[in-house]
């Protein structure tokens, strides 16, 4: 069993990749921007989630966050993250301290048109192909989360965290689609919160509340089950651990699409 073709795996942030025409504006020396990487990247999402035995497909994007974050809102005045300096492109660290020099308006626009432009045109093109084929589409936002809370978060780090977060929205996850992932995840052995650390679920801004044929529902993924968090280098058990992650979305899917 494999996830149904009009299923879109999103996979935003496993990338490591800083162009050299980018790094240029970073403020961090390379040993301080791979320390930063390894912080802040989901590391080896596309590798837990995707199945090549599938035809869902798969949207990811082609460079690190740290150069444009394409899960925040375009327009910072609607993205909650800007004021901490991680709006879509973000000016400052993990640590909250400066990671870049403000780009000027040319540079933010060059950024946006290059990467996070086209992203969102693949991903809304994947989305309408699952409507047009099979009349329904779910968006699957594939990440990951440090096990102790990172500045930025502003969270508490000693508060202990779930190997499972599963993230909602209102109009297009629903109680029965949450329902399932909660159950499929805790079935499998795995402490479950909703929500919590982080929450939502990505749908392409087009039909973002407008679109009730488009469901979505986001899993993050506890990085102590599947690594070594201070090199990000997989534990020896990572492909087990990476198909019962998988099997538990698949069987979600089936129990809340019957």
């Amino acid at each position: 069993m494999t996830y149904p073709p009009w299923v879109v795996l999103h996979v935003p942030h496993d990338s490591t990749v800083v162009p050299s025409d980018v790094r240029g504006q970073f403020l961090l020396d390379d040993d301080e921007l791979r320390a930063e990487l390894v912080r802040m990247t989901d590391h080896l999402t596309r590798s837990i989630f995707a199945d090549p035995l599938s035809e869902a497909a798969v949207v990811h994007a082609p460079v690190s966050r740290l150069v444009v974050d394409v899960e925040r809102f375009p327009d910072d005045a609607d993205e909650p993250m800007a004021a901490r300096g991680m709006g879509a492109i973000y000016t400052a660290t993990s640590q909250l301290t400066p990671l870049r020099r403000r780009p000027s308006a040319d540079e933010r626009e060059a950024l946006m048109r290059a990467y996070y432009e086209p992203h969102h045109a693949r991903l809304e093109a994947a989305v309408a192909s699952a409507l047009e084929r099979h009349g329904r589409c779910l968006v699957l936002d594939c990440h990951s989360f440090p096990s102790v809370a990172l500045p930025y978060e502003g969270a508490d780090p000693s508060k202990p965290r779930p190997d499972i977060c599963i993230g909602t929205d209102d109009f297009h996850t629903g109680e029965e689609l949450t329902a399932a992932f909660r159950a499929a995840f805790e079935g499998a052995g795995w402490r479950v919160s909703l929500d919590d650390p982080f929450a939502g679920a990505l749908v392409p801004g087009g039909r973002y509340r407008r679109d009730a044929r488009v469901s979505a529902v986001m899993v993050e993924v506890n990085r102590r089950l599947y690594l070594r968090e201070d090199d990000a280098t997989a534990l020896a058990g990572f492909d087990a651990i990476a198909r019962r992650i998988r099997q538990a979305c698949v069987e979600a899917i089936a129990a809340w699409s019957g």
